[in-house]
């Protein structure tokens, strides 16, 4: 797409539109391009394999009954009111 500095003032919503479609919108002021608008590239998810934390604690036997693990932190709490 080709704009002119006053369709970006005037129609600043349609040049987006037109970005959001994935179009270059190429800028020109007196005739001359200045400059062009590119739709930013989608971001691509990062992969949890990557990550330091991930699976740090699959070798923990401690952790391997939740509901006893549970029992365990609370074992000094009173929990009557």
């Amino acid at each position: 797409m080709k704009a002119n500095i006053l369709d970006l003032r005037y129609r600043t919503k349609d040049v987006l539109k037109a970005v959001e479609r994935g179009e270059t919108v190429t800028v020109f002021h007196r005739g001359k391009a200045k400059a062009r608008i590119v739709p930013e590239p989608a971001p691509r998810p990062a992969k949890l394999s990557k990550d330091g934390a991930f699976g740090m604690w699959k070798n923990r036997k401690d952790l391997a009954d939740v509901p006893d693990l549970i029992q365990r932190l609370r074992k000094g709490r009173s929990l009557d009111l």
